[in-house]
């Protein structure tokens, strides 16, 4: 089978994960894929492939004779597509002899545009490579994991049955990108208590709960939003919100790379729910600050031989390396904090988690010779 014939059967397989259950996996399709993947690792000679309850899969490829003492690097990818975009049906373009320009993607009236993505046109005649992948390596440990896009895909991976000494999650979109921070990372809610009175006789008696919501979003800073910030400048976000007279609610998720100014971050909240309080009431506002990741780079900053290592591989395919923060989470920043120094690589796919998604055949290789490469790199 070749790389495309994999990758399209990887695609157009349903595997969507959900945010409305706590259960590994959180939808039962991605044992769909996970099964395939059992199905070819096994027909691709790798040892002691398993799936276990929760769809993690595993499998190994032991060391080439001579090699044995070299450090078993970890290989880990996630099945699972976002929640909030539809995962099935979906039908892959395929455009042989790409011409660098404008795509218009089937009947959906969507057009995938060299305006919006000016990189297109570098994409323009790019070709399958071949790649010798008879290699001399040490022992690799790969794992499938579920739930990546819902923040779960790292909680139940085994570490000691991959028994990896350090990984790479295979999850950027620039070949040339490594990531080896990511935002510091915490969810907030604040619950609004109103008092509701008919408005004929509300005058010093009603309290509304709606615009007090609509107060507390504008005691934040307003250039401290997503649309407003890039690299490492941290945000807060507003994502969610409802509102009644007597009762609203603000969902935020609170990021920064640097940790001092995200302790502040939360500080701040913590100070208008205060001061809410003291205007209207005790009790009117209640914030419920939850962590939920924290920045990577706390660990691989004593791992820095990991990221370089995987720096020696990308040039060795004529790219120039970037350090790039990742304005989010991966696996590898869970994996990083439970003793696995694990940083992330990029697919050469861009546009990702919607219907613009692209790449190209030859990005895809160069993405897998990466890999190779690592291995190689590893043997030095």
């Amino acid at each position: 089978m070749t790389t495309l014939e994999r990758f399209l059967t990887y695609v157009t397989t349903h595997t969507a994960s959900s945010e409305d259950t706590s259960r590994t996996p959180t939808t039962d399709c991605q044992f769909t894929l996970s099964r395939e993947l059992e199905r070819e690792l096994n027909e691709l000679g790798v040892s002691g492939v398993y799936v276990d309850e929760h769809a993690y899969v595993y499998g190994y490829l032991p060391a080439t004779p001579g090699l044995e003492e070299k450090p078993c690097i970890g290989l880990i990818a996630h099945i699972d597509t976002i929640p909030d975009f539809p995962g099935e049906n979906v039908k892959p373009q395929i455009i042989e002899n790409y011409d660098g320009g404008d795509v218009v993607l089937g009947s959906s009236g969507r057009v995938l545009s060299t305006a919006k993505f000016p990189h297109l046109p570098v994409m323009h005649g790019h070709v399958q490579t071949l790649i010798d992948e008879h290699r001399p390596h040490g022992r690799v440990a790969v794992c499938f994991t579920p739930d990546e896009e819902v923040g779960h895909g790292a909680a139940l991976l085994d570490l000691e049955r991959l028994g990896a000494a350090f990984a790479y999650t295979v999850d950027g979109e620039e070949l040339e990108e490594i990531n080896f921070e990511t935002f510091n990372a915490a969810s907030a809610r604040f619950e609004i208590n109103g008092v509701n009175i008919h408005p004929g006789a509300a005058k010093n008696m009603m309290v509304n709960a709606s615009h007090i919501a609509m107060e507390i979003d504008a005691m934040l800073p307003a250039t401290d939003r997503p649309e407003h910030t890039e690299g490492r400048e941290g945000f807060f976000h507003l994502i969610e919100m409802h509102g009644a007279v007597d009762h609203a609610s603000l969902s935020y998720i609170i990021r920064d790379h640097d940790a001092a100014v995200f302790a502040a971050r939360k500080d701040l909240l913590r100070r208008v729910e205060a001061r809410i309080n003291e205007i209207y009431g005790a009790g009117t506002a209640v914030l419920t600050v939850r962590d939920q990741y924290r920045n990577m780079a706390e660990v691989l900053a004593d791992h820095m031989e990991v990221v370089e290592l995987a720096e020696r591989a990308i040039r060795r395919v004529g790219l120039a390396p970037v350090r790039v923060p990742v304005r989010g989470g991966t696996d590898g920043a869970q994996l990083s904090f439970r003793g696995l120094p694990c940083p992330n690589i990029g697919t050469g796919g861009y546009a990702c988690h919607g219907p613009y998604e692209h790449i190209t055949l030859e990005r895809l290789e160069t993405a897998k010779e990466i890999v190779l490469d690592i291995l190689d790199e590893n043997c030095r």
